[in-house]
């Protein structure tokens, strides 16, 4: 049996998987000698881009396989369980850790930390054939990795994300969110973005943070000072012609129910994990598929009108770029490019503020 303090360690390497603006949606439980509980909940009652809570649940599964792969270092097994009649936005995830004689560790397991997000231009080196091939095979048999890697489909791409950013720039329904994640003027951050890690320049920050003390303030900016232009080159245009690939990956069967997306997310986590392990930093983008998520739902992001026609517009342009037209199912997107370490980054909660009491439901 596992003793504690080896539940303790397994649950402070498995804290660093990602989540969307670092929201870390889960609370940890240790409910028996090897056993785990991971009580999940989503954000989508406030945060826009959570759409419902499929983000969040993406996070979830890189979390599950962030525990397996911390276990393997402990000589540990690890396997899960959705609770049965655990709802969709507050679901547990029941973990079983079992002592495994000669259980090889994970190869991903020192990469668990070294895992950070790279918002700032990268070198468009290309990948190599080694880094192709473990990127297309690090999600498994069920999940497709295509590359976007030419000179061309960088470009489209970086077209489609310009576009893509000036509907997140000018949404009001994003301002709160888009305020809520920065903590301003520092270099690491618990619970959020730190402001040195968003991807914009001193100038632009200091712009930002001014603006974003009311909508009043964004909207003016936007409408008279041409207030989108610095940070779509910063934080979109260059990063997506800078970068070795853009990948996404595609599960071969459809996001369905809430265990798929869990199980995108593992796909997700493992691809990232093989990404920093083949020399590499990753970046998400993600707001692409989000918009067709609301597109395909029939659903409006907003209830601004030219905002719902922007989106199904890029909706419709990231399929025809994508090549995954109607119904095919889409977990994640990212640009993938060799650059030197960031020197800001999010951080993560402390584990004694994600732990909690065993309860009995």
């Amino acid at each position: 049996m596992p003793d504690r303090e080896t539940l303790l360690k397994i649950l402070d390497l498995a804290r660093w998987a990602p989540s969307g603006d670092n929201t870390q949606p889960w609370r940890f439980e240790i409910t028996g000698a090897d056993e785990l509980a991971v009580r999940g909940f989503d954000t989508r009652d406030h945060i826009l881009y959570d759409f419902e809570g499929h983000a969040s649940h993406l996070a979830h599964g890189a979390l599950l396989e962030t525990i397996r792969v911390a276990a393997t270092g402990f000589g540990l097994q690890a396997s899960w369980n959705l609770r049965p009649g655990s709802p969709d936005t507050a679901p547990v995830y029941d973990v079983r850790l079992r002592e495994t004689p000669r259980l090889p560790v994970d190869p991903l397991f020192p990469y668990i930390e070294k895992r950070v997000v790279q918002r700032r231009p990268m070198r468009a080196t290309a990948l190599t054939d080694a880094q192709r091939q473990a990127l297309a095979s690090a999600p498994g048999p069920d999940y497709e990795v295509d590359f976007f890697e030419s000179a061309s489909e960088r470009r489209k791409v970086a077209r489609l994300l310009w576009d893509n950013a000036y509907i997140r720039l000018t949404c009001p329904e994003a301002f709160e969110v888009h305020r809520e994640i920065i903590e301003w003027g520092a270099r690491f951050s618990k619970d959020r973005i730190p402001e040195q890690a968003v991807g914009v320049d001193p100038l632009t920050a200091r712009l930002m943070k001014w603006a974003m003390r009311s909508w009043s303030r964004v909207d003016f900016l936007n409408r008279y000072l041409f207030g989108t232009i610095p940070p779509r080159v910063q934080l979109d245009l260059l990063p997506a012609l800078r970068c070795a690939a853009h990948i996404l990956l595609r599960p071969r069967g459809a996001l369905v129910n809430l265990s798929d997306y869990v199980n995108a997310g593992v796909a997700m986590q493992r691809l990232w994990l093989t990404a920093t392990a083949s020399g590499l930093h990753l970046q998400p983008q993600m707001t692409p598929v989000i918009f067709r998520w609301y597109a395909q739902a029939g659903k409006a992001m907003s209830a601004t009108p030219e905002i719902g026609r922007r989106v199904l517009d890029v909706a419709a342009r990231f399929e025809r770029l994508s090549g995954a037209p109607g119904g095919s199912p889409v977990a994640f997107f990212c640009r993938v490019g060799n650059s030197s370490a960031p020197v800001s980054r999010s951080l993560r909660r402390d584990l004694g503020d994600l732990l909690r009491a065993p309860s009995h439901d």
